[in-house]
């Protein structure tokens, strides 16, 4: 067993019972934040956790860790993590830098604004610092949403989504996706009416249940 899966096995037993909102286990959990951004794991339950934990003794408030838990939600769209995270935080901690900052990246991103959010990262760059792959976990879900949106997509706005890539790094990712350049510049993703799939729906009434439907509205 791994360090990582010995510390998700440790902290595991901490969340059970009455023991998961005693704050002794704190700076465990905390620690723990601090590993899944490093070895990029993860481990949503132990997080919420941490936030809880802060919601009873605010006293014990870390911005620090706190970044960490939001910049990992975002690694883990699009399930609704960020949005699970973001509601636990005190409005009074939204409003701190680097907090803020961290919630303007995620709106960007959830509404689809990727040119933006790379423009604001850059500026931002130390925000992600000791985030092992943040970068690259956010691409993994700008695919997902092309994926999901695009039949064909010029390739120079592409490389402008995935934030601004080489034709190399970007010849990765499609390679990844399994996208294929089937214009010049232009980059094919996938028929989105053959991914659309209809659904019979087939609605079955027996008789003894229109029989007693008529007799009760004679």
């Amino acid at each position: 067993m791994s360090a990582i899966e010995q510390m998700r096995a440790n902290v595991g037993k901490l969340l059970k019972g009455i023991d998961r909102y005693n704050p002794e286990n704190l700076a465990t959990l905390e620690r723990y934040v601090e590993t899944q951004a490093r070895e990029n794991a993860y481990d949503l339950e132990a997080n919420l956790a941490v936030l809880k934990l802060y919601q009873f003794n605010p006293a014990f408030f870390q911005t620090t860790v706190t970044a960490q838990i939001l910049l990992k939600a975002l690694t883990n769209l699009p399930h609704t993590d960020f949005t699970l995270c973001k509601c636990m935080i005190d409005q009074t901690h939204q409003e701190e830098r680097p907090i803020q900052q961290i919630l303007s990246l995620g709106d960007l991103l959830e509404t689809c604004h990727f040119q933006d959010f790379w423009r604001n990262l850059e500026e931002n760059s130390e925000l992600i610092d000791g985030i092992t792959s943040f970068e690259d976990s956010v691409r993994k879900f700008i695919c997902h949403v092309v994926g999901i949106t695009y039949q064909t997509i010029e390739k120079w706005l592409l490389a402008e989504m995935l934030g601004d890539l080489t034709d190399a790094q970007l010849q990765v990712w499609m390679s990844k996706y399994g996208w294929t350049e089937a214009e010049p510049e232009k980059i094919f993703i996938c028929n989105q009416e053959e991914s659309i799939k209809p659904k019979n729906i087939v609605e079955k009434i027996d008789f003894d249940s229109v029989a007693s439907i008529m007799a009760s509205s004679q």
